[in-house]
């Protein structure tokens, strides 16, 4: 009798089942029962076992760690601590678009701390949790297995992987246990590990083998010095201050600084903490509140603000350093604690206020919070760009690929005045994450377009009255960054889906720029950093997506009002070509008041441009100018590559490190980005029909901008000239291909890892300041 298509299936379904049952039965009966707990807590190695504080995570933090530290890793596999490889796998997807329910969270030193706790989740361990032997040590332990095996099976000696090679963000995961390792790389040879790159030299491998041999030990992090932990004290107790007006001002410092890596000590090897919420106050063990947001309700009486030291490695894709010292300590107390104001009860944590730091922070001065964000607006905008996610195509194509970002200057009357007017306004908008994941699709989207419609209309009434009675911006409206602070003005790249902001305005005058006033700022802080939840459904993260078009308009609706009144709609038209309901709804935002500042060219967005230049003057942050690169040798070259333009430039990578070197042999480091044209960023899941290819650009700086390396190529100074030429004549993969033949350092190269561990060096000894190992799972094969 022939079976239904439908009972073939479950067949194959029993029958694979089966297999998998009998195959972890035989391997049980080979190494014993599994113990879950058996890593629970580390054990210390003695004085002739392999440290693996001092030689083994600084190794796998070189050759193991750029592909698994992030969300994204694979298989939630992160190798840059004990606790993350004790932690183990998980076939389950963080980043999943599709999903209807969000996700249970599984974050590392966070939802669970023990091993066991994990194995409770859902992960299965990489290593021997059952017959403690040497020989089990290896032989049970996924980690050595798929280490050995590319040790067995390297590389195939060419220049590009062959297509069964799947380096595809969204590829398929492969997370076997280790009960079925063995079939598995029977039927996937090349599957072993570092997967796609060259494997660990002999020397390498031996050392990690012998130390799973020892069982993996580890005798814990260094003692934080002396003199750290005095300053961890003392912040800890000015955190921790018992008035209401104490309790709100640190409320709003966790909820804004709780992803980033905080230093309390200018030492070189200085530790980097945490701000976290805990239920024991200081002086006693960290007792961790872990809730999906941070505004979520803690759920205790009362929460402490500790700083628990980071244990995982620095990556440059989440690295994101605020220093804590006196000098800041005191801005805090002269921004929150010594104004005239008082706090009579503290607020709540309900979702619909929560979620909204304009209402949740009212007693708190506008002023205030205002120059909290500005002091260090690069970390607050980074926490949109590196925070929660490490990629996000559909929250990045929301904007353009590089452009400029200033801030409005709270000593402004003007400025403070619509503050706090918008404020008032915009304390009444409901963001994404006051709905979570628990609402449909439709429903959200029409109550945040009709609020975002009445806010913009109070907007536009009250920025026009203020405009009347004291005439349109000026260039005075625009924070210079008093004159000295380098957060004055700001470049955002984007790198389709991932990002960077840094400090300055780096490239040519851009299409695009925004201009943030407080509420804007706090806005997107909130909707892309604190409210938003990476493990969300797909209702959570469209809407974060279709909010984020209504603020991104709003940014650069401010910039084009600095323009004369009669240029503004063919500028905004320019900007949002093919979209004439977008066009309508920015050209909407428009008070209809004419600007203050002076122009006397026909080109009037180039001129706003250089004027606001001269308003920063020595704020502006310059070194990433390759203008004023030192070398005249080294820059004329890279000034011919920086202007090749239009369609050829599809065929680069959007990121790609260049080591360049001089006559000397001394070698030079620059960042090619790409900047992709668009006739406009509003089409949700169609880029494609945006596209503009004659209006891409090439952006040439010194040094290191962006985590994830597409390419790194490598030549001399007398090959700059083909470079560009075979830059600009692109127009098949098979010129790129010719391209990469001659200067790209390929994931196949078997000197990949020394080149590697070079760009390293150089990015430690020059920076950036947010840099940190790098991420090679955007690295192209071709």
């Amino acid at each position: 009798m022939l079976l239904s298509p439908a009972r073939l299936i479950l067949l194959a379904t029993l029958l694979l089942a089966g297999c998998g049952m009998l195959a972890r039965e035989a391997f049980e009966r080979e190494h014993g029962p599994a113990d879950p707990t058996r890593y629970d807590h580390a054990v210390a190695p003695s004085a002739d076992q392999v440290s693996y504080r001092r030689q083994i995570q600084p190794l796998l933090g070189q050759r193991c760690v750029v592909c698994h530290a992030c969300y994204d890793a694979p298989c939630q596999l992160k190798l840059g601590s004990w606790e993350g490889i004790a932690r183990g796998i998980s076939p389950e997807l963080v980043y999943d678009g599709t999903r209807l329910n969000e996700a249970p969270t599984t974050r590392l030193f966070a939802d669970a701390l023990k091993a066991s706790e994990w194995r409770e989740k859902g992960f299965s361990p990489v290593l021997n949790e059952r017959e403690a032997t040497p020989a089990a040590n290896h032989t049970a332990s996924l980690l050595y297995r798929a280490l050995a095996l590319k040790q067995a099976h390297p590389l195939p000696q060419v220049d590009v992987l062959p297509k069964d090679f799947d380096f595809g963000l969204d590829r398929k995961q492969s997370c076997p246990r280790i009960e079925s390792f063995a079939d598995y790389a029977q039927d996937n040879p090349l599957a072993g590990m570092p997967y796609g790159l060259p494997g660990l030299t002999q020397a390498e491998f031996e050392l990690v083998a012998r130390w799973l041999e020892q069982g993996a030990p580890d005798e814990g992090p260094a003692p934080v010095p002396a003199a750290e932990q005095r300053e961890v004290d003392n912040w800890e107790r000015f955190l921790n201050g018992d008035s209401n007006k104490e309790r709100l001002m640190s409320r709003y410092l966790y909820e804004h600084l709780f992803l980033g890596h905080l230093y309390v000590s200018g030492a070189k090897d200085a530790n980097a903490y945490k701000l976290v919420r805990s239920a024991t106050p200081p002086g006693q063990p960290i007792q961790l509140v872990a809730t999906r947001r941070p505004f979520d309700d803690p759920g205790v009486l009362r929460v402490f603000y500790r700083l628990r030291r980071d244990q995982e490695p620095i990556v440059a894709k989440t690295h994101m350093p605020y220093r804590l010292d006196a000098a800041r300590m005191a801005k805090y107390r002269n921004w929150f604690l010594k104004p005239d104001y008082t706090v009579d009860t503290l607020p709540g944590y309900t979702a619909e206020t929560a979620a909204n730091p304009l209402a949740t922070f009212h007693p708190l001065p506008v002023d205030s919070r205002h120059r909290f964000l500005l002091d260090e607006a690069q970390f607050f905008v980074m926490n949109f760009i590196k925070g929660p996610v490490c990629r996000g195509q559909l929250a990045l194509d929301v904007i353009e690929d590089r452009f400029w970002v200033f801030f409005t200057d709270p000593d402004e009357s003007a400025v403070s005045d619509a503050g706090e007017r918008l404020q008032r306004e915009a304390s009444k908008l409901k963001l994404p994450a006051a709905w979570g994941s628990d609402a449909g699709l439709l429903k959200p989207w029409r109550e945040y377009a009709e609020q975002e419609e009445e806010f913009v209309r109070a907007r536009t009434a009250a920025l026009r009255e203020i405009g009347r009675q004291g005439g349109g911006p000026t260039l005075k409206t625009i924070w210079d960054g008093d004159r000295r602070n380098p957060n004055a003005a700001l470049t955002i790249f984007r790198h389709f889906d991932s990002a960077t902001v840094v400090k300055g305005l780096v490239g040519e005058p851009p299409k695009t720029a925004w201009v943030m006033g407080y509420n804007l700022f706090e806005r997107v802080f909130y909707l892309l950093s604190a409210g938003f939840d990476v493990y969300g459904n797909i209702g959570h993260q469209l809407h974060s997506r279709l909010y984020m078009d209504f603020l991104r308009m709003e940014g650069e609706t401010n910039f084009a009002m600095m323009l004369p009144q009669a240029a503004r709609k063919d500028t905004l038209s320019y900007w949002y070509r093919q979209d004439g309901d977008a066009l309508k709804r920015v050209l909407g935002m428009d008070v209809g008041v004419e600007t203050g500042v002076r122009f006397s060219t026909d080109d009037p967005k180039t001129e706003l441009f250089a004027l606001l230049k001269q308003r920063l003057g020595a704020a502006l942050d310059t070194s990433l100018s390759l203008d004023q690169y030192p070398d005249a040798a080294l820059r004329r070259p890279l000034q011919a590559l920086a202007a090749v333009q239009g369609a050829s430039l599809d065929w680069m990578p959007e990121v790609a490190y260049l080591e360049v070197r001089d006559g000397a042999g001394r070698p030079h480091y620059f960042s090619l980005l790409r900047d992709t044209g668009h006739f406009n960023v509003t089409h949700l899941l169609r880029e494609s029909k945006g596209l503009a290819p004659a209006e891409n650009r090439l952006t040439v700086v010194p040094g290191f901008v962006g985590a994830y390396p597409n390419a790194l190529y490598q030549l001399k100074l007398g090959d700059l000239p083909a470079l560009t030429e075979a830059v600009r004549g692109l127009a098949s993969e098979a010129d790129y291909r010719r391209l990469a033949d001659r200067f790209a350092v390929r994931r196949t190269r078997p000197d990949f890892w020394a080149f590697s561990d070079a760009l390293h060096d150089a990015m430690r000894r020059e920076g950036p300041a947010d840099g940190g190992l790098l991420d090679y799972n955007r690295l192209e094969n071709r």
